[in-house]
């Protein structure tokens, strides 16, 4: 037993100063592996979670069509309420009809074209269950659509927070890997040394390289991991990156706590808080006015009209209208002429001085006079916009349907089916949510024990990984102790790493079950 310690002693004496010559070019040869391998540039823009939410807020194409459905409901506010007031109608029509012969139910020989223009103005205004119950209806849908944009950002706050924590994770998965083949660097370094002393064979230095190999590619993997990883975040915000990925460093860190919630506080929270129960709920009274109304086609219906109307007439032959004229003016002047005959016979007195001046002749009885010809020519030039008015129209109507076939009973009972569904829907959505949130409870609570586990094992794993290579450096150890070691710690630190973050997804997982945040 002394002669092995002393053997020991003399070793290690022997072997730690060939070490301690090889430890400069050692160093650089790893730092130049590491560039070759996984080039460390500096970062050129840096993203916290708090620019990724805001971002994804701003751009995500997901959240953003939840956003557009917020106008159509308050619209439907604005309708509902409108639908008291008096709908209002305007019309106008211009036309042409040519000169011919029209039938009627007789035939009216129109020996003139003409133009002709119309206007209409009409209000009308319907009363009835519908109408009643309409405003709380859209109140309660757009409270559900509100809701369900609320649903939307607690959805994307947990998409985004998952994918930063991952990317995160990610990074930190590259540089345990980037730690290994240092560690593997070392190694080779320590059975080429031995080697070279006649303390190792060939075979130990070729093992070291072929782990050193399988290190190398374990990180490039997980370098391309962690791109791949910051690529789908900014996905999920809606964006391009604003740099090579590779050169994003995310910049926010995380701190491990006990979690110290009361499960039952936080199903309370849920039931009162979590918008996709909340927005259902919503719907469920939106359902309960929807038989409101459709029980309100048993009453009255109260219909109201009111309207105005004129027409323009304007003839395009003026010489037959003014032929037309002086026709009627010329008869209207021989009854006159025979008028003063019969009074001048019966010395009746009251006779006309001027019978063709009166009906618009001029002195010879031929034609009209030019005050006549110009006001019949102002009287036809009425289009468009001469309207002559109609007598203003009004009605009230009050009906009120007897039977319908059974139409307004089939839409009761659709209506009343339809609302409790709805009920339906928003009960199973509440057990839903207490089972998730008892379920991200667990899983919290359970992934905070996890990294206290992984851990003890990480730290027992580099006593054993020190030990093995205190037994290789002296030679009462294999290459193969030295290997186990070094991949036990590997996959001790990536476990506990890995624990981390899934401690942090559990509690943004449970926070979106909840429907806030939670720290």
């Amino acid at each position: 037993m002394h002669c092995r310690l002393v053997l020991f002693v003399l070793t290690l004496g022997l072997v730690r100063p060939l070490l301690a010559q090889d430890s400069t070019a050692a160093k650089d040869s790893m730092a130049a592996q590491d560039t070759a391998l996984v080039p460390r540039l500096a970062p050129l823009a840096t993203l916290t979670l708090s620019d990724a939410l805001a971002q994804a807020r701003r751009h995500s194409p997901v959240y953003r069509q939840a956003l557009n459905n917020a106008g159509p409901a308050r619209w439907g506010v604005r309708n509902a309420y409108g639908n008291f007031l008096p709908s209002v109608q305007v019309a106008s029509d211009l036309g042409y009809t040519g000169s011919g012969q029209s039938t009627f139910g007789a035939f009216f020989n129109q020996t003139s074209p003409f133009l002709r223009s119309t206007y209409s103005i009409g209000l009308q205004m319907q009363l009835d269950g519908k109408t009643l119950a309409g405003p709380g209806q859209q109140k309660a849908l757009e409270r559900a659509t509100s809701q369900d944009i609320e649903n939307a950002g607690v959805g994307l706050r947990f998409d985004v927070t998952d994918q930063y924590l991952t990317a995160e994770d990610a990074v930190a998965q590259t540089e345990v890997a980037r730690e290994q083949v240092r560690r593997n660097e070392e190694f080779l370094r320590l059975a080429q040394t031995r080697y070279r002393v006649g303390q190792a064979t060939l075979l130990d230095v070729r093992q070291a390289e072929a782990t050193r190999g399988t290190s190398q590619v374990t990180l490039l993997r997980a370098f391309q991991t962690e791109n791949e990883a910051k690529l789908e975040l900014f996905r999920r915000m809606g964006v391009v990156p604003p740099a090579p990925v590779e050169q994003i460093a995310l910049t926010d860190s995380f701190t491990v706590a006990e979690p110290r919630f009361k499960l039952d506080e936080l199903i309370t929270m849920a039931e009162g808080e979590n918008p996709s129960l909340r927005a259902l709920r919503e719907r469920s009274s939106a359902a309960g006015a929807s038989v409101r109304a459709a029980k309100s086609e048993y009453f009255p219906t109260l219909t109201a009209q009111a309207g105005w109307s004129g027409f323009a007439q304007q003839f395009t032959n003026e010489n037959q209208l003014l032929s037309e004229q002086l026709q009627t003016a010329q008869g209207q002047a021989a009854d006159c002429q025979f008028n003063n005959q019969v009074r001048t016979g019966l010395n009746l007195g009251g006779t006309t001085p001027d019978c063709f001046g009166t009906f618009g002749l001029d002195a010879t009885g031929k034609s009209l006079n030019p005050a006549t010809a110009a006001l019949v020519r102002s009287r036809n030039d009425v289009f468009p916009f001469g309207f002559a008015g109609q007598p203003f129209q009004a009605t009230v109507t009050l009906s009120l349907p007897i039977f319908s076939g059974f139409g307004r009973e089939l839409r009761v009972s659709q209506a009343r089916a339809d609302e409790e569904d709805a009920d339906e829907a928003a009960r199973a959505q509440g057990l839903a949510v207490r089972a998730s949130v008892h379920a991200r409870f667990l899983g919290l609570t359970t992934a905070y024990k996890t990294i206290g586990v992984q851990e003890v094992g990480r730290a027992a794993a580099r006593d054993q990984l020190r030990l093995a290579q205190d037994r290789y450096r002296v030679g009462l150890g294999t290459a193969l102790e030295v290997t186990d070691a070094q991949s036990a710690v590997e996959r001790s630190e990536a476990d506990y790493v890995t624990a981390v973050y899934d401690y942090h997804r559990a509690f943004a997982a449970l926070e979106a079950a909840v429907g806030r945040p939670l720290r």
